[in-house]
């Protein structure tokens, strides 16, 4: 039994096939609260993991978690300018205190003295503690992050890419000095770029936003961006140096060693739950969502299958036994994942709503593997194929490999994907030639500051994404024709 046809929908309507892919997959649904989705537990299950893997990493380096109030005071929020003209018309705000019934209806009832706004990101009311926290040098750094929802309105939704509520975690630091708040933004981002790039498998190119696209109130803004299928890039993680802005903003100040006041130098940095839509849009295929096995809820699982002339209970009883015994494997220093499925649903059906999900590998056992103990297996990237009559000792040798391979397989697929839809443009015809094609890419072109509103550009819907590295020797900005400073990839985006 094969899954629904999804590869027409792939290639002519890609917005079709991603919300079909989340919903074959069941990964989330939209709320009946306008704007917001329920995250399901499969899905839920991906971004667990992704979190468990960050946190640890993020430990491993030095920061600590904590957690930090969900209404933010507007009178907070309105000392930094640029960041509250940022955020402005996306900020849900609180008025009231409470409900009264007029017989029929509940409405809204005691204004407050002061609105408050629903967090659309932390930097507010994490400086106004900080500046609390730090006195002295000995204060620093402070090395701090949270796992959290936000909340910003939106118009146009689209499950887990842009979503009015979303789960993230957010990293706020203080530094003594402008060269160690830098080191903490680049080392972040590297950090990103790994966990991103190796464990799940994202096409990503990594580098600078441009001035216009900073994130508001940050003085450098990195950034990663990743190649979707149908050739947007999507913004999957930035690391922003915020120099003294947030500080001055809202007053953090420490004694340096030599007794000078001095403000602090702040950095702030996150990702989100837009991971997944990521590892949708850039890695799912035909037959629905793939999921490298780093991050997959269930790296394998075993589908009993039980005939009518054998008694199913010595069959699940043997895919139990295969389970303990895989568990005790571990792939990349982590446990194995695994389930058993004994649900009375035909083998066929059951075999592609797992593959359907992205599980990595599907196991089945019957009637017939359990007399010969052996299994028989399927892996993701290849679901049409079953390997049949493994022994289990050979199976249960091989697995971890077969897992890795998977991994890599996938890893190599989106770095071939990437470098096959970025080109190099020098020519600002060609540049528009490209851009009119249905699902061009990512383009690297020569820039300069002052091409920021070359009305092309809008023309095309496309905007540039990340600064890759400095222009080459003589080369002339595209959109200006004057010297180009730096090597700029310019793209459609989510």
């Amino acid at each position: 039994m094969k899954p629904p046809p999804l590869s027409d929908w792939r290639q002519t309507d890609f917005s079709k096939w991603y919300q079909e892919v989340i919903k074959a997959a069941d990964l989330a649904e939209h709320s009946v609260s306008r704007g917001c989705m329920v995250i399901k537990p499969w899905g839920y299950g991906i971004w667990e993991i992704i979190q468990s893997r960050l946190d640890s990493l993020l430990k491993d380096s030095g920061h600590e978690n904590a957690y930090f109030p969900l209404l933010i005071p507007l009178s907070l929020l309105e000392r930094e300018a640029d960041h509250v003209d940022g955020f402005a018309k996306e900020c849900a705000v609180v008025t009231h205190s409470r409900l009264e019934s007029d017989g029929s209806r509940l409405l809204p009832s005691s204004p407050l003295s002061e609105p408050y706004v629903i967090r659309p990101t932390s930097e507010a009311i994490i400086g106004a503690t900080y500046s609390k926290w730090v006195n002295s040098y000995r204060d620093l750094p402070i090395l701090v992050n949270q796992w959290a929802n936000v909340f910003r309105w939106e118009m146009r939704t689209r499950l887990f890419v842009r979503t009015s509520e979303f789960l993230w975690q957010e990293g706020h630091t203080v530094h003594a000095s402008r060269k160690e708040a830098m080191a903490e933004t680049v080392a972040i981002h590297k950090l990103y770029e790994e966990f991103i790039g190796q464990e799940l498998c994202l096409p990503i190119l990594t580098g600078i936003k441009t001035p216009d696209e900073r994130f508001p109130g940050a003085v450098e803004t990195y950034t990663l961006e990743a190649l979707m299928q149908d050739g947007k890039a999507l913004q999957v993680g930035t690391s922003h140096f915020l120099g003294q802005n947030f500080s001055k903003a809202y007053q953090i100040k420490f004694k340096t060693q030599q007794g000078h006041e001095e403000y602090g130098w702040t950095t702030s940095w996150g990702v989100s739950t837009r991971l997944i839509g990521g590892l949708i849009m850039s890695l799912g295929d035909d037959y629905g969502l793939v999921l490298p096995p780093a991050v997959a809820p269930k790296q394998v699982v075993i589908l009993v299958l039980t005939g009518k002339n054998h008694p199913s209970g010595e069959v699940v009883e043997y895919a139990d036994q295969l389970k303990k015994r895989l568990s005790d494997l571990s792939l990349q220093s982590y446990p194995l994942r695994i389930r058993v499925d004994t649900r009375p649903i035909r083998g066929g059906e059951k075999k592609w709503q797992h593959i359907k999900r992205g599980v990595p590998l599907v196991v089945e056992i019957g009637a017939k593997e359990y007399a010969e103990q052996s299994v028989s297996y399927t892996h993701r990237l290849d679901p049409e194929v079953s390997v049949r009559g493994v022994g289990v000792s050979e199976f249960c040798d091989s697995v971890v490999g077969i897992l890795a391979q998977i991994q890599q397989d996938i890893r190599q697929r989106s770095a071939q994907r990437l470098s096959e839809h970025t080109r190099s443009i020098e020519d600002l015809e060609d540049f528009a030639d490209y851009f009119r094609q249905p699902r061009p890419g990512f383009a690297s072109v020569p820039w300069c500051e002052g091409a920021i509103d070359h009305p092309l550009l809008s023309e095309l819907k496309v905007s540039p994404r990340v600064i890759v590295g400095k222009a080459s020797n003589n080369s002339r900005c595209l959109f200006t024709s004057g010297k180009a400073t730096s090597q700029v990839i310019f793209a459609r985006a989510y």
